[in-house]
């Protein structure tokens, strides 16, 4: 396996539908580990992924008792490349508007252009969160083909 640049990591974690698997710690020490449909970000001058998550979730929860954790993003079929980035929370966003306009942004990545206005209205209803962190370390190495 080779180390990922900065330029390949991105485009690696951006291809296609490849969702992270979010971990994050509970009080009793084990992981919690869910996947999350994610984007980037670098409008703000940095590196931010962007993810939404119910209030009330495990994640949503520990997210805002301990603002740490860390996803992975792979590819399922050899060579088996993968990202795994560590963030800090920086903001959890409530305002209905930007969770509107990220959760159809988010649709549209997962879902295709024709549902993203549905399934962003569906996941920007009250109480859901709107989770933008700061990737603080990145691990990406690129499978070696034979």
């Amino acid at each position: 396996m080779r180390r990922m640049s900065d330029v390949e990591w991105r485009a690696f974690a951006l291809t296609g539908t490849r969702t992270a698997k979010l971990a994050v710690v509970r009080r009793n020490g084990l992981a919690h580990v869910t996947p999350v449909w994610f984007l980037l970000d670098q409008s703000r001058g940095t590196d931010e992924i962007v993810f939404t998550t119910w209030h009330e979730s495990v994640k949503g929860r520990l997210l805002r008792a301990r603002p740490l954790f860390s996803v992975c993003v792979d590819d399922e079929r050899p060579p088996y490349s993968y990202a795994m980035l560590e963030c800090r929370v920086r903001e959890i966003v409530r305002d209905s508007q930007e969770v509107l306009t990220w959760a159809t942004r988010l649709g549209q990545r997962y879902m295709g252009a024709e549902l993203a206005a549905d399934y962003g209205r569906r996941n920007s209803v009250p109480g859901e969160l709107l989770v933008r962190a700061t990737i603080t370390n990145v691990i990406a190495l690129a499978g070696i083909a034979d």
